[in-house]
């Protein structure tokens, strides 16, 4: 197939690298718990030892099946083969770029800062618990938020029992912070 139809770019990876590394503030490191930095290095080693392997294998038999061109198995196999190394390149640089912070070290603190677990009530009444992480490993549906999005720089160094204001697009809302918890120290 002449790649004048395939719509793809060599520097996908640069653009994905892009666009995350934009959400980190300039002059600040990406910061990370424990628990994220593992489970990055779970998914590349997951990427290298068996994903990537295993289509390398299927690429190998499409390719000896001779023509290539219409090769449903080989032209696939290909692409994802593209797309596995493009974020193996991308979790590399994550990780070599990852600042790891233990946020059990807080273990005890009323105060909020990295790591911690916040629950919070809004004018609104509305009550959330949410916990500050870093940019790789949020997940908002499971109430995992960056600590550079906008709740958790509102929440960053009060403590419990403060009112602190939030900024949004509908407008201003104050939360009050109901309780800060942090994970208890690994026994070594």
């Amino acid at each position: 197939m002449n790649k004048a139809f395939v719509k793809e770019s060599d520097n996908d990876d640069d653009d994905e690298a892009l666009a995350l590394a934009r959400a980190i503030p300039a002059g600040s490191k990406n910061y990370i718990t424990p628990a994220g930095h593992q489970a990055i290095k779970d998914e590349l080693l997951q990427l290298i030892d068996v994903d990537r392997p295993e289509v390398v294998r299927v690429v190998h038999w499409a390719a000896s099946n001779g023509d290539r061109s219409e090769n449903g198995d080989y032209i696939y196999g290909k692409r994802r083969l593209r797309e596995i190394d493009r974020r193996i390149r991308f979790l590399t640089k994550r990780l070599d770029s990852a600042f790891v912070v233990d946020p059990s070290v807080h273990h005890g603190n009323d105060q909020v800062f990295f790591g911690a677990t916040v629950t919070y009530v809004n004018k609104a009444g509305e009550e959330h618990t949410v916990t500050i992480v870093g940019i790789d490993e949020l997940d908002p549906l499971k109430g995992k938020i960056s600590w550079v999005s906008p709740v958790a720089r509102a929440l960053t160094k009060a403590r419990e029992g403060d009112v602190v204001a939030l900024h949004t697009p509908q407008g201003n809302d104050e939360l009050e912070i109901l309780s800060v918890e942090y994970p208890a120290p690994a026994a070594d």
